[in-house]
């Protein structure tokens, strides 16, 4: 290469430096004014989120695009990074101005785990004092005790981010010790504890059931649900709805007798169907890399989606699997559906595998329109819901 080329290219380096500290620079001034924008629509009571003003945003991005000659879908994805970067800065500001703990102290036993240690961050955020009660605590503190005999000091809020069938016992521990606090579990299946719950109401205690819909990475709760279950002490549901009420978590409530059946299809059934691929994947006798330079776009999202699964705590999904009395009907009905495709392949059988392909896209397109119905109820934009973490 001549030295007037590299001089050449070393100058057009430069003033990309330029334009990106600039971007930064124009970025980081748009997250100010997003944060004075949040304190005045909480001063207002005002929603953060406003789905036809993201669309008009997004729409005339799209045009400047066209006329400036930069791709409308590049302009858009950097417009889309930069509003949910917004919401989550005026999501955490409104959780933290509420100041909704006041001082008060929690308890989140389990407080290491990764849902424990989200709750931990979310009640600190609310201005809760929190000690965390896990066995796996190094060294022991006013704020993390390895047993809950040793937690230190009165608590008005226990949560329980154990695992499954540790939080039945724990439940049971806090009802014959008359807890005073009031009591909320977090875990993904309901079963083990429906017996104590009940137990516990009729005891006195002050609990509520709750099951966060996303996963430990989860920073923004936009278009997240989060699952209510009242156990029949309608002050502590109110708590538990409060811990969210500053967020913008959609909040559904759901019959506890209910809940298990739900899960097994929306949790049981999609975290075995990428564990079958990745598991079948991984004993191919296939190398990671022989099939990296060839893979397809749909096998490259459903790997994305199984290295997610596979990269969760095995405990925790055996458990989901496992506890869940109604997760066996539902494997049967995978089992079933494996094998008819199978049957469908191995006779030649074009009508069948097309009958059940149609119908399947059917449903799944019927569940995507009540998804944005739901999630865009404000604009007839089609919008695009991707899962930023899987649900636990």
């Amino acid at each position: 290469m001549s030295d007037e080329r590299k001089s050449d290219i070393d100058s057009l380096r430069a003033e990309l430096d330029r334009i990106d500290r600039e971007l930064v620079e124009r970025a980081a001034e748009r997250q100010r004014i997003v944060s004075e924008i949040g304190r005045l629509k909480k001063s207002s009571g005002r929603a953060l989120r406003d789905f036809r003003r993201e669309r008009q945003v997004l729409d005339g991005v799209r045009a400047r695009a066209l006329d400036v000659g930069l791709d409308p879908d590049l302009a858009e994805t950097l417009l889309t990074a930069l509003i949910e970067a917004s919401l989550t800065r005026q999501e955490a500001e409104r959780v933290s101005a509420s100041g909704r703990g006041g001082g008060r102290t929690a308890l989140v036993i389990g407080g290491l785990g990764r849902m424990g240690d989200w709750m931990v961050r979310l009640l600190a955020e609310q201005g809760w004092r929190v000690v965390v009660v896990d066995p796996a605590v190094d060294a022991e503190s006013g704020t993390a005790v390895r047993e809950l005999e040793r937690a230190p000091g009165d608590f008005e809020l226990i949560v329980l981010a154990a695992p499954i069938q540790a939080s039945a016992v724990l439940l049971r521990e806090l009802t014959d010790a008359r807890c005073a606090a009031t009591v909320i579990d977090i875990a993904s299946v309901k079963g083990p504890l429906v017996d104590e719950l009940k137990r516990a109401r009729e005891a006195g205690l002050r609990v509520a059931s709750i099951h966060p819909m996303f996963g430990p990475d989860t920073r923004l709760l936009a278009g997240r649900h989060v699952l209510f279950m009242d156990c029949g002490n309608a002050e502590a549901l109110h708590l538990a709805r409060e811990l969210f009420a500053d967020t913008m978590a959609e909040c559904i409530e759901v019959p506890l007798e209910s809940h298990d059946e739900l899960m097994a299809w929306v949790l049981g059934l999609s975290h075995a169907v990428n564990l079958v691929f990745a598991d079948a994947v991984a004993r191919s006798g296939h190398a990671p890399d022989a099939l990296a330079d060839i893979a397809s776009t749909t096998f490259g999202r459903q790997l994305a989606i199984a290295r997610d699964v596979t990269h969760e705590n095995p405990a925790l999904y055996f458990e989901i699997q496992k506890l869940n009395p109604d997760q066996p009907a539902v494997l049967a009905h995978l089992r079933n559906a494996v094998d008819a495709l199978i049957e469908a392949v191995e006779r030649g059988d074009a009508d069948s595998f097309s009958e059940r392909m149609l119908r399947a896209g059917g449903w799944v397109e019927g569940h995507q329109q009540a998804r944005r119905r739901r999630t865009h109820p404000s604009t007839d934009d089609p919008g695009h819901d991707p899962q930023e973490n899987h649900d636990r």
